[in-house]
Formats: structure tokens, C-alpha cells, sequence
């Protein structure tokens, strides 16, 4: 993957959804590596269709036009983002990374690859303070503590991540994301069922060992951690 990543760039002051935008441009053509930034977000999605809720100007809110598209695109995008945020940081199945537990930064990887293209969105809170945010969101979110002018710093340092983890081969990208899960070992809840996470498998599929006694792999879905 050697195009440059985040060229050539459109930025908006507000919008209501970079992913929208972006695969408006990858419909009609863009190149891979474009980028659609915006300061706010009036209708920002995450996955299992909620919203994405930032203030403007604190968070960095982003969509990549991609043409070459790795197999592990959400997993490689999860492990770019924690490399910017740090040592500290984890990651919930499937594409949530977290600092201290709280969620800093989602990803929605949307697109129709028989069509060659990808849209890859990622919102990290990087000057996110918790009064910014609704109480029913505040409480599980966290921020990378900067400031509103680190937005651009942090965004060409995330830029850099994703143009050397997308690159890397699914066996890099595995080892990586393991030595960041963040339900490892923990109890989890889904809709059809609960039982103990055991990590991924190396399609990126969740393995939960059930109350029942199997094991279970799964591909898509909401998993809730169970606080002990």
C-alpha cells in the first residue's frame, strides 16, 4: 500500500456524517487515500447503527477512500489507532479502543469491495472532556487529554500508523491486536448468549467459550463485557 494516505484532503467545518461523504467520493471516483475531515458531526454513526457524539472542534473526526483493501481492515485500522493513543491502550472486539477501560476512539469500516472500494471512519477524542459529552455518554468515554490544536497533530500522527499497520501482513496485525484485547479472558454477553472471551481467531472472529461447554466464533455482533 504506497499511495500517500490523506491526499488529497477535504475538509468541512461541519457535516453529517465524513463516511457519508466519503462514499459519496469513492462512488463517484476518488482515489485511493483521500481523506474527508470535518470539525463536527451532525449525524456521526458508529456500528449497529448509533450516532457518534463529539463537540466541535475537540475531536478527530475522519473517513478514508480506500482502493487496496487489506483483509483485516477493521482490525488493522483498531491496532493504528492504539498505537497514536498508547501503551495504555486496548482494544473491545471488534473495532473499540479503549484508555482505562473507556472508549477514546470507534471505528465504522463501511463499503462494497466487489465495486473496489472501502470508506475506513475513525473518531478518536483527542481534547474530548467529559462535560463536553451527554451523562449517558460520558461515563464510558475517555480522551487523549490534549488540547483543540492537537487535532491535526494527532491526525497526521494516525495517518503514518494506518499507512504502516495496513501494510502489514494479517499475521503482524493478529499478534498485534491479541497483545491489545481487551476482553481476553473476561465474561461476555451477546444476543445469544454468554460465556468467557478466548480471543480471535485469525479471520478476526471473536471465540467465546459458552456456559454450555463449546466454543463459539463470532463474526459480527454487539459483545458486552460483564463487569465483575
Amino acid at each position: 500500500m504506497s499511495a500517500q494516505l490523506g491526499r488529497p484532503r477535504l475538509h468541512l467545518r461541519e457535516t453529517d456524517s465524513t463516511n457519508e461523504r466519503a462514499r459519496a467520493l469513492a462512488v463517484g471516483g476518488a482515489p485511493h487515500g483521500m481523506l474527508v475531515t470535518a470539525g463536527a458531526q451532525r449525524a456521526g454513526r458508529g456500528r449497529q447503527g448509533r450516532t457518534w457524539s463529539a463537540p466541535p472542534g475537540r475531536a478527530l473526526l475522519m473517513s478514508l477512500v480506500l482502493r487496496d483493501i487489506p483483509p483485516l481492515l477493521t482490525l488493522s485500522s483498531a491496532v493504528a489507532v492504539a498505537d497514536v493513543v498508547g501503551a495504555n491502550a486496548t482494544i473491545k472486539w471488534p473495532n473499540d479502543v479503549l484508555l482505562d477501560g473507556r472508549k477514546v476512539a470507534g471505528i465504522l469500516a463501511e463499503g462494497r469491495p466487489q465495486e473496489g472500494w472501502a470508506v475506513l471512519g475513525i473518531g478518536l477524542n483527542v481534547a474530548v472532556r467529559p462535560e463536553d459529552l451527554p451523562p449517558e455518554v460520558a461515563a464510558g468515554a475517555a480522551g487523549l487529554g490534549l488540547a483543540p490544536a492537537d487535532v491535526e497533530p494527532v491526525l497526521a500522527r494516525l495517518l503514518a500508523a494506518l499507512q504502516r499497520r495496513l501494510a502489514n501482513t494479517p499475521d503482524a496485525i493478529l499478534a498485534a491486536w491479541r497483545a491489545r484485547d481487551a476482553l481476553l479472558g473476561g465474561e461476555v454477553r451477546w444476543q445469544h448468549g454468554r460465556g468467557v472471551a478466548a480471543g480471535i481467531d485469525d479471520a478476526g472472529r471473536l471465540l467465546v467459550d459458552r456456559v454450555e461447554g463449546d466454543r463459539v466464533a463470532l463474526g459480527s455482533g454487539e459483545v458486552h463485557l460483564q463487569h465483575r
